[in-house]
């Protein structure tokens, strides 16, 4: 839950995660940055243009819902795992 977690064991869980993959040679500073943009961008690709009331009609569209969910997952994958390998 949200209210139970907290930056510190995200930060492990995200470095356990990639380590048990041998991420660390694909995760340097630069590349994490261009993850962080790259996924921010997609995020912003599902509101771009919209009005308000389009995007209250977006948000509550579950599958539509969803995807958004997933890309600030993928932002937040890559802010975690920056502010993990460089503390």
């Amino acid at each position: 839950m949200d209210q139970e977690t907290n930056l510190e064991s995200l930060k492990q869980q995200i470095k356990e995660f990639c380590e048990a993959r041998n991420w660390d040679q694909f995760h340097s500073g630069k590349e994490l940055a261009i993850g962080a943009v790259t996924e921010a961008s997609e995020l912003l690709e599902h509101f771009r243009f919209q009005t308000p009331e389009q995007i209250d009609e977006l948000m509550s569209n579950p599958d539509k819902r969803q995807a958004i969910g997933e890309e600030l997952a993928d932002v937040l994958f890559f802010i975690l795992r920056f502010s993990q390998r460089f503390d």
